[in-house]
């Protein structure tokens, strides 16, 4: 049975989906995020009006167990988180996007079976013959 176009687009989408997941470099789930201070000091800069306070802080926080946690990033490592968390973003992505083909792949095929069976449903052919559901009653002795 030759594969209709829209089957072998399908195969290829999902091919090159799986080379794209293979190539997922280092990750981390979460959200990363600056933070600014003030020390609480009268006469230190941060006290001015309009003053964004000390920093910034980088940290990382996600759920862990329906718990929030929070990691301190040191600046020099903020490149390499964002770059981490942009990755984890992108399996999301084609792990979702190869969901959705192999979904439609598996339909397509499906409906392209299904026409054979509803051919032969429809003038009464049967590949096999029917069983009977009861067990035989046992003998007495």
């Amino acid at each position: 049975m030759a594969a209709t176009p829209d089957l072998q687009e399908l195969e290829t989408r999902r091919d090159d989906l799986r080379q794209q997941l293979a190539s997922i470099g280092d990750l981390r789930p979460g959200s990363l995020v600056a933070r600014y201070r003030k020390c609480g000091k009268p006469y230190c800069r941060c006290a001015r009006d309009g003053s964004r306070g000390h920093g910034p802080s980088w940290s990382l926080t996600r759920q862990v167990d329906g718990k929030t946690v929070t990691r301190i990033i040191p600046p020099d490592a903020v490149a390499q988180t964002q770059s981490q968390l942009a990755e984890c973003q992108r399996l999301r992505r084609l792990a979702g996007e190869l969901i959705e083909v192999s979904e439609a792949l598996c339909q397509t095929r499906l409906s392209a079976g299904r026409g054979g069976a509803a051919e032969a449903a429809k003038k009464g052919a049967s590949r096999t013959g029917s069983r009977s559901r009861s067990t035989p009653k046992s003998k007495r002795s």
